[in-house]
């Protein structure tokens, strides 16, 4: 991933016209910007630089295409940003700026995000069983079965919890049940995920929303909440509050110049393939470009990448209803998607990835 440079300077030397001893030197500076360094709005601002689509060279053809599949998706936000700025900032279907929308499941990166602030302060260890930081008997398993899951198969979807209850959602003692040997077994099973909450709360003493406010979304001018639906914590917030955590993650969790995340080690590992069992899952995001994948609500691994149009190096935030958050590091960009059920959403990826993804090469290419 391309790291923050400042921009260069240049001594544009002039040279004498003749060999008189009269002939003076002039040096003049000339600052010239990195095109590839990577811009930060505000914390405590809505100010947000831009750009254009002209002036990247984009194809400006492709853009109406876009926003007409868009808009007839169901789509009521979408943004990209190239080195930090906005390049295309739409709203459809009645939406507008100011809108929140639910992540879904997007919203896993979050958390995944906040469990290494939390081991990054010392107040947790991944690598622990998460019997450590839960309730006693938080499962309606064994004590040995408990404590063979660690925080890590929270993380990676392999605590090896029985996913076939009648809600995966459940959280419940009783809906906790023993099925495979933890880390042998891949299953997008979203009750073991929701635990993390639990987790981190009883690792750092204190609301999990509260911690992750601090930590994490008052440092980069977030907005939004964490909202619980029945068994589930969804966060509900502006398209471009999505836009500015997935700057972050471009950044590898170094907002501007403030360090955000500055356990490197636990950054790799959670944005690429954490596990054997699904090449295309790292903490909570998903990977591209890797040659199969296992997708929510199957058991069997798919051959191939999970967007095949899309750059090889992309990692997403992937939610219900196509909520969509792309960081793409070799390109120095950030999308987001969201919006209703586009008619091909499923819990996480989804065709409509790769026709998206069809679209916006359009534009860029």
């Amino acid at each position: 991933m391309k790291n923050i440079m400042t921009p260069f300077l240049f001594l544009l030397l002039s040279f004498t016209l003749s060999c008189s001893d009269n002939s003076n030197e002039i040096i003049d500076e000339v600052v010239i910007e990195n095109p590839d360094e990577i811009y930060f709005p505000p914390v405590n601002s809505d100010d947000w630089e831009t750009t254009t689509i002209t002036d990247l060279g984009w194809n400006t053809d492709a853009e109406q295409p876009l926003y007409n599949f868009l808009k007839e998706k169901e789509t009521k936000a979408f943004i990209i940003l190239k080195n930090g700025k906005i390049v295309v900032e739409k709203y459809f279907n009645g939406a507008s700026v100011s809108d929140n929308n639910p992540w879904y499941s997007a919203g896993k990166t979050l958390t995944a995000f906040t469990v290494g602030l939390a081991q990054q302060d010392g107040l947790l260890d991944i690598n622990e069983p998460s019997s450590l930081y839960l309730e006693t008997q938080w499962a309606n398993i064994t004590t040995d079965q408990q404590n063979a899951i660690s925080v890590r198969n929270h993380l990676t979807m392999t605590t090896g919890l029985d996913y076939n209850v009648s809600n995966q959602n459940c959280t419940d003692f009783d809906c906790l049940t023993y099925l495979n040997e933890s880390g042998s077994f891949w299953y997008y099973h979203n009750a073991a995920y929701t635990l993390l909450t639990d987790i981190v709360a009883g690792a750092v003493n204190m609301e999990y929303s509260d911690y992750f406010d601090a930590k994490l979304k008052n440092r980069i001018g977030m907005n939004g909440a964490w909202i619980s639906l029945g068994y589930t914590n969804i966060y509900y917030s502006t398209a471009r509050s999505m836009a500015r955590f997935g700057l972050l993650n471009l950044n590898q969790g170094t907002w501007d110049s403030t360090q955000i995340l500055t356990d490197q080690n636990y950054f790799t590992e959670m944005t690429t393939t954490s596990q054997n069992l699904n090449q295309s899952y790292g903490y909570l995001w998903w990977l591209n470009g890797k040659s199969s994948f296992r997708a929510p609500a199957f058991e069997n691994e798919f051959a191939g990448e999970l967007m095949p149009d899309a750059p090889d190096d992309l990692i997403a935030g992937l939610g219900k209803n196509d909520q969509k958050l792309y960081v793409v590091p070799s390109q120095n960009l950030v999308i987001v998607r969201m919006g209703d059920d586009t008619g091909q959403a499923l819990l996480g990826p989804s065709s409509f990835d790769n026709d998206l993804w069809i679209k916006i090469n359009a534009l860029i290419n």
